[in-house]
């Protein structure tokens, strides 16, 4: 549980520095440059999801069960990752209407990610991991927005045809990391 939790402080810690500290994250691109930045900020990154990845592992080889979700859930599990993906196609898809009236998709996504996740996972380690996820997005959603409003940002308007490819996009790539990823990667077939 120990490395699961050193993994959430690096990745999460490194991903709230704009929420918590933006001024000295605006100096230290000024001092470091923007490369050097991005280049820590990467590195800092995937250290921490190895080692999220790997904490998780280790985790789910001896789980303590808090709770029994009920079957059911899966389901709502499925419906609710299944609209993630459409708001995180909605992050790199231009031209849509979504992104538009959320602004920030991508954090709203997480949101619902991990929501859906804790419906549906009853173990120590799955509230750990998604409620992490899921603490720090709801606020870097709000925070994001609240920076938005001080700025005052206005996101392009959408079109139809855009939304149509961000659900497009979302539902194919829901599919497949359903379908083919998620039991690879994670060792769990959320459709048997």
């Amino acid at each position: 549980m120990t490395i699961l939790i050193l993994g959430l402080l690096l990745f999460l810690g490194v991903h709230s520095v704009r929420m918590v500290a933006d001024g000295w994250r605006a100096r230290q691109i000024t001092r470091l440059g923007g490369n050097l930045w991005k280049g820590a900020y990467s590195l800092l990154s995937v250290l921490g999801l190895g080692l999220i990845i790997w904490g998780y592992g280790l985790s789910r080889a001896q789980p303590v069960v808090l709770w029994e979700p009920d079957l059911g859930m899966r389901h709502l599990t499925a419906l609710l990752t299944m609209l993630a993906f459409i708001l995180l196609a909605a992050t790199y898809v231009p031209g849509s209407r979504l992104k538009a009236a959320v602004g920030h998709p991508m954090m709203l996504g997480v949101s619902i990610w991990a929501l859906a996740h804790l419906l549906s996972n009853g173990s120590l380690t799955d509230v750990l991991l998604f409620g992490a996820f899921l603490i720090w997005s709801v606020l870097g959603f709000r925070a994001a927005r609240r920076r938005d409003r001080a700025a005052g940002v206005v996101y392009r308007a959408g079109t139809l045809a855009g939304d149509a490819k961000v659900v497009v996009v979302g539902l194919l790539a829901w599919g497949l990391f359903a379908e083919f990823l998620h039991g690879w990667l994670i060792g769990v077939k959320p459709f048997g």
